[in-house]
């Protein structure tokens, strides 16, 4: 009985261990002085136990099991994966049981499940933070993984973020260097994966602690490789000394490693190239096919609240003259600049898109009156006369700013673009450096001063 590679387990109607066979302690690091009389529940993962005592009391009231799996604790902490085949001796009032570690098997079966579940959630996530979250799950079906984050480096910034970090202790540090010191950092510095336990006799890399500064009594890290070059790290940590890394555990992340990886490199290509599609690359503000999308969700929204909303239509006056006199690249810092105060004159909800020159467009969604939209638009019309100070230029500009409202002007997306341009054409064939709503054709509105 002792030469088999399985172990024989006799176990009391108490659920106490009185016997078990010389392979127990190689499949569960005890010896037979160290378990006879322990409960067997015990050694069950936390997880199961419950499932195994209702398996126990079945296999009791007389339905031998042959085929059960649960997971068991080792003495040195590993989870192993048992298959067990039981049944119950009524004469003797014992369970007798035949134990098979099947760890390996289960790891590898696990493993292709991981790499299959990896690729689809590449292809069906919504984003990157949906990749993440799905990506959390998947390990956690691996390892232990409670606290997992993800960080992310930037080569052309040197800088290191964290997209996406769920920890008991803390929430997402800031972004830092490559140089900061912290374990992810170190991973991503090296291409080498790391593991830190209290029991290790190597000491952790000179002046790196783990990123939440909490000390973790065990870290598992390893890089995010590409063709490319590493773009990240995983990273996995425990302040328990219930929930322990392994070397095997090492491998298996570096294994799962490289999907993921490619995962998160074709997201953030996919990501890019949709934020391409609809955004101006010069000013990085929404361009004209996002805009109208915008535009249409805002009126849909508008119709079914009964609010309103407003088109301001914004042009540069003379900017020609600009790209004439000082040159194509001035007129391009010019347009970043008037981005940049056209964001800053606008509240998060509304939306500023540049259609194409050196016009630009403003959607003012859910506004009260509209008296509000001639205010935003005079407060745009004076950000745009204030001195621009470019790299040896300081540039005066002024700007024409045609309103349209819903529903007193229009209905529908087409026509309030419409007549927000009208307007604004309106304007410049008045001196420019004003703004005029739509129905109110030649004259300035708002207040005198927007007719300068």
């Amino acid at each position: 009985m002792d030469l088999l590679l399985d172990a024989i387990c006799v176990v009391d109607v108490e659920g106490r261990y009185v016997f078990v066979s010389a392979a127990f302690e190689r499949i569960f690091g005890y010896t037979p002085q160290e378990i006879i009389g322990k409960p067997m529940i015990e050694l069950v993962h936390p997880d199961d136990r419950e499932r195994t005592l209702q398996t126990a009391r079945e296999i009791m009231a007389g339905q031998p099991k042959p085929h059960f799996q649960n997971r068991y604790v080792r003495k040195d902490g590993r989870v192993i994966h048992i298959m067990w085949s039981t049944r119950w001796s009524e004469a003797d009032g014992m369970r007798i049981a035949v134990a098979r570690d099947i760890t390996e098997l289960k790891r590898a079966e696990s493993m292709q499940v991981a790499l299959h579940a990896i690729s689809e959630a590449a292809h069906s996530a919504a984003d990157l933070l949906a990749l993440f979250r799905n990506i959390h799950l998947i390990i956690g079906k691996l390892l232990p993984a409670r606290n997992f984050f993800v960080a992310l480096y930037d080569e052309k910034k040197d800088e290191l973020s964290f997209p996406y970090f769920v920890d008991e202790h803390g929430s997402a540090p800031s972004a830092q260097k490559l140089d900061s010191g912290t374990l992810s950092a170190e991973v991503i510095r090296t291409g080498q994966a790391l593991l830190l336990t209290p029991d290790m006799p190597v000491a952790p890399p000179e002046h790196a602690n783990p990123v939440d500064g909490r000390g973790a009594l065990h870290w598992l890290g390893v890089p995010l490789s590409t063709q490319q070059g590493i773009i990240g790290a995983l990273a996995v940590q425990s302040y328990s000394g219930e929930v322990r890394y392994t070397e095997q555990d090492k491998v298996l992340l570096q294994l799962v490693s490289t999907q993921v990886a490619a995962a998160i490199e074709r997201k953030q290509t996919q990501t890019w190239l949709q934020y391409v599609a609809l955004h101006d690359q010069l000013t990085a503000l929404p361009n004209r096919m996002l805009f109208h999308d915008r535009l249409r969700t805002a009126l849909a929204r508008a119709r079914r609240d009964s609010s309103r909303l407003s088109v301001l239509y914004v042009d540069l006056d003379k900017f020609k003259l600009i790209n004439d006199s000082f040159g194509h690249d001035v007129g391009d810092l010019l347009l970043r600049e008037v981005s940049h105060r056209l964001r800053h004159c606008v509240r998060e909800v509304d939306t500023v898109a540049r259609m194409g020159g050196d016009e630009f467009v403003v959607l003012l969604d859910n506004i009260d009156q509209p008296e509000h939209a001639c205010i935003v638009a005079e407060k745009i019309r004076k950000a745009l006369n204030q001195p621009f100070e470019l790299p040896d230029h300081s540039l005066h500009i002024s700007t024409s700013i045609g309103i349209a409202v819903y529903p007193e002007h229009g209905d529908d997306n087409k026509q309030l673009m419409r007549l927000a341009d009208d307007a604004m054409y309106a304007a410049k064939k008045h001196g420019g450096n004003r703004l005029i709503m739509s129905d109110m054709p030649g004259q300035p509105a708002g207040n005198p001063g927007a007719d300068r």
